[in-house]
C-alpha cells in the first residue's frame, strides 16, 4: 500500500508528484481521461440493445452477459430473444419490469423505424443522429473510443518493451552491436508501412490483433534512440563501473541501475507515443484498411462524413471526440515531462 501514498516515496519521486499536480492542464487532464476511459470500458452498460436486467415472473434475467431464447419470457421462438421486439417487451413487462441502458442501441444496432432516409439527423431517439446505415452515432463513438485506447494502450507498451530491451543492449555494448543495429534500424525504418498493409489486406482479413501485430513491427522504433542515448551516456559513469567491479553481469547492470535513469525519458515520450498510436489507426480506418467493417472506428465514422456532406453530425461528432482524445493526451504528456524535468522544483 506504500506505493500509494506519496509521503512515503522517495524526495525525487515526490517532487516529481508535487510537479506534476501542479501542472493544472495536465492534471485535469488525466482526470478527465481516465474518467472517459473508465466509462467507456463500461460501455456495454451505457449503449446496447439488451437490456442490463430483467425482473420477469419472480427471477432474474442479465441479457447483457447471457443469451436467452425468446421462450423464456413468453414467446413462441426458440431463437434468441429480440428485446426492441414491442411484442416481447408487453411479455416481460406483464409479469415484471426491465432496466434499459441510457442508450438503447449498440454499436451495430440499426434503426429501422427512422422517420427519415439514413443518415437521421440528431433527436430524442438518436442523441447525435444515425450514420448512413442507420446505425446511432453516440453507441458508435462509446465503442469506438474504447477501441481506439486500448489498441493505443497496447501498442505502446509493448513497442516501448521492445524498444527499450533492443536500445539498451545497443548503448550498453556499444561497438559493432550498436553500428549493425543501427544499421538495420535504418533499413527497417525505411519500409513503406502503409503500402505494406494495402499488400497485406488484399491476403488476410484485417482485426484488431492482426492490426496490431503489423503496427508493432515498425513502431517499437520510436523509443531506441532515447534509451541507446541514455545507456550509452550512462554506461562509463562511476556507479557502472563499481557494480561491475563488484561482479554484478551486464544483465543486472543494464536493468538494475542503469535502466531506471533511462526510463525517465521513456516515460517523457510515452504519451505522445500513445497519440501516435491512435492516429495511426484512426487513419488506416479512413483510408479503409483498418479494423473489419462494421466495427466501431473512429476513422470510418470520419469516412463517413466525407461521403455524406449533407450529413454534417457523422464528421463533427466523430472530429470533437477524437480532437478531445487526443489533446487531454498532449496535455497529460506535457505534464509528465515537465513532472520528469530535473530544471523544475
Amino acid at each position: 500500500m506504500n506505493i500509494f501514498n506519496p509521503n512515503r516515496w522517495s524526495p525525487i519521486n515526490q517532487r516529481r508528484w508535487h510537479n506534476f499536480r501542479h501542472h493544472r492542464r495536465g492534471f485535469v487532464s488525466l482526470w478527465l481521461f481516465l474518467t472517459l476511459f473508465t466509462l467507456s470500458l463500461f460501455a456495454e452498460f451505457l449503449a446496447n440493445d439488451k437490456p442490463v436486467l430483467i425482473h420477469y415472473n419472480g427471477e432474474w434475467f442479465t441479457p447483457i452477459f447471457k443469451a436467452y431464447p425468446e421462450t423464456t419470457f413468453g414467446g413462441d421462438f426458440e431463437t434468441e430473444a429480440d428485446y426492441r421486439d414491442t411484442y416481447l417487451q408487453d411479455l416481460i413487462n406483464d409479469k415484471g419490469w426491465i432496466l434499459w441502458p441510457p442508450i438503447r442501441y449498440s454499436y451495430s444496432t440499426i434503426n429501422y423505424n427512422l422517420p427519415v432516409p439514413a443518415p437521421a439527423p440528431p433527436s430524442a431517439e438518436n442523441w447525435l443522429g444515425t450514420d448512413d446505415q442507420g446505425r446511432d452515432v453516440v453507441a458508435r463513438l462509446i465503442y469506438g473510443f474504447r477501441i481506439s485506447i486500448l489498441f493505443a494502450l497496447t501498442l505502446t507498451i509493448l513497442s516501448s518493451i521492445f524498444g527499450v530491451i533492443i536500445g539498451a543492449v545497443q548503448g550498453f555494448y556499444g561497438g559493432r552491436v550498436d553500428l549493425v543495429g543501427q544499421r538495420l534500424i535504418e533499413i527497417w525504418s525505411g519500409l513503406p508501412v502503409l503500402y505494406l498493409l494495402i499488400i497485406l489486406s488484399s491476403f488476410v482479413q484485417p482485426n484488431f490483433w492482426w492490426l496490431l501485430g503489423i503496427m508493432l513491427l515498425f513502431s517499437w522504433m520510436s523509443l531506441v534512440d532515447v534509451v541507446r542515448a541514455e545507456f550509452l551516456r550512462a554506461r562509463n559513469f562511476e556507479y557502472v563501473r563499481a557494480a561491475r567491479a563488484l561482479g554484478l553481469n551486464n544483465r543486472g547492470i543494464m536493468f538494475r541501475h542503469m535502466l531506471p535513469n533511462a526510463m525517465v525519458a521513456t516515460l517523457t515520450y510515452m504519451p505522445f507515443i500513445l497519440t501516435g498510436a491512435i492516429g495511426s489507426l484512426t487513419s488506416l480506418d479512413f483510408l479503409g484498411f483498418g479494423l473489419p467493417l462494421g466495427s466501431p472506428s473512429l476513422g470510418e465514422l470520419i469516412s463517413q462524413g466525407k461521403a455524406n456532406l449533407h450529413a454534417p453530425w457523422l464528421g463533427l461528432s466523430a472530429f470533437v471526440v477524437l480532437s478531445l482524445m487526443l489533446t487531454l493526451l498532449v496535455f497529460i504528456g506535457e505534464a509528465v515531462r515537465d513532472a520528469f524535468d530535473p530544471r523544475k522544483s
